[in-house]
């Protein structure tokens, strides 16, 4: 049997990021992960956003963290991962709209993060073009950014293995075996493992290896679809951000990649419950119809291709992090609702911290974290931001 202080299960944007980060401590550490490389899973399938800009204190607290990491990946390792802070635009096109983003800005501001409301004309500014008529303007927070998914997680996982991580690469768990409160026994298909904690960062198979130790779990993946231009020269600055929903969609956003290319996703309505990542015929036609009425530059430029990924999505639309009540070695980072890319640096620092912290989880300064995304919570409403 193999023995590590922190065994891991998923090396995708969460657990390759927490690998390192427990590792750089001093602890071992050991990432299992049944795909044959890190982020194979949903890292692969992210369009590379890194936002703070969130309704919710505990998602802004961490997403600062991550942008503080990721913007000092180039200086502090000296590892490119096209790293732009191109800040994050939220247009308003209607009176609901403009209302609900000034209210939040309350919100945003007492968590520390710098957004403002900004006019129409400063909109046209950031995003030289953009459909006029009715524009009310937006919030704009210019330190967030995007970065290259496979560039980052190859990034982390370099970091990890350096500070002395072990992947156990195309290898499947099969059975948690516990006792009492404890999971004393990680059993896969090629060997056997005990720890003094366990780590379920495993995205969209979650729900699944939580049940291993009957233990229900409300996350249920759900599928979007993604896409990428060529290059082109820069023409706009932010990742925009259109919440208006249609008949068949919701919330679309897009922006221009520091290599010059448009990366675009959309938000399905109904959303389409399952695993399935085979690209549809109706994506394209929808998405670049509501992309082009916001932006008509958009018009003449070439997709390269499209994709499709897994939002593990839990009911309020609100991460699950925190350790189970009833199997208290069993650490919980879950649900990311497609956001895993973004939170997964500076949620791996923040519970490095916290599990190398001799105090309770809730007696640390992060303690409103576990409370906020406790597993306990009433999954009440939706995140506005979502």
């Amino acid at each position: 049997m193999k023995t590590c202080d922190i065994l891991i299960l998923g090396a995708g944007s969460v657990g390759v990021p927490l690998a390192y980060f427990c590792a750089q401590k001093g602890l071992s550490v050991i990432v299992i992960e049944k795909n044959a490389s890190w982020g194979r899973g949903q890292n692969r399938a992210a369009i590379g956003g890194i936002r703070a800009t969130h309704s919710d204190p505990a998602k802004i607290a961490i997403c600062k963290e991550s942008i503080n990491i990721v913007r000092s990946m180039q200086e502090e390792q000296g590892i490119d991962i096209e790293w732009k802070a191109g800040g994050y635009l939220f247009v308003a096109y209607d009176a609901e709209r403009e209302t609900a983003f000034k209210n939040l800005l309350k919100v945003q501001h007492e968590a520390g993060l710098n957004i403002d409301w900004i006019g129409p004309e400063r909109v046209n500014q950031l995003v030289p073009g953009i459909n006029m008529e009715g524009l009310r303007g937006g919030t704009y927070s210019p330190e967030d950014g995007y970065a290259s998914p496979l560039m980052t997680g190859t990034a982390f996982y370099k970091l990890a293995k350096e500070a002395g991580a072990v992947f156990h690469f195309c290898e499947t768990v099969t059975a948690l075996k516990t006792q009492g409160s404890q999971i004393t026994t990680v059993i896969t298909d090629k060997d056997e493992y005990a720890a003094k904690l366990i780590v379920n960062a495993a995205g969209a198979d979650a729900a699944e290896l939580a049940s291993l130790a009957d233990l229900e779990i409300p996350v249920h993946p759900d599928c979007h679809e993604a896409g990428v231009t060529d290059p082109v020269e820069r023409f706009m600055v932010p990742m925009l951000v259109d919440i208006r929903p249609d008949d068949k969609s919701g919330n679309y956003y897009f922006y221009q990649a520091e290599t010059g290319q448009i990366v675009f996703c959309i938000t399905p309505k109904p959303q389409i419950w399952g695993k399935d990542t085979d690209n549809t015929s109706g994506f394209l036609p929808h998405v670049l119809r509501r992309m082009v009425a916001l932006y008509p530059r958009l018009a003449n430029l070439k997709i390269r291709r499209t994709w499709r990924g897994l939002y593990p999505m839990t009911p309020d639309g609100l991460p699950i992090v925190g350790y189970a009540h009833e199997l208290d070695n069993f650490l919980l980072l879950v649900g990311m609702c497609g956001q895993g890319f973004m939170l997964g640096p500076g949620l791996g620092k923040i519970m490095a911290e916290v599990i190398t912290d001799s105090r309770k989880p809730q007696e640390t300064q992060y303690g409103y974290i576990f409370e906020e995304l406790s597993l306990y919570r009433k999954f009440e409403g939706m995140e506005m931001l979502k």
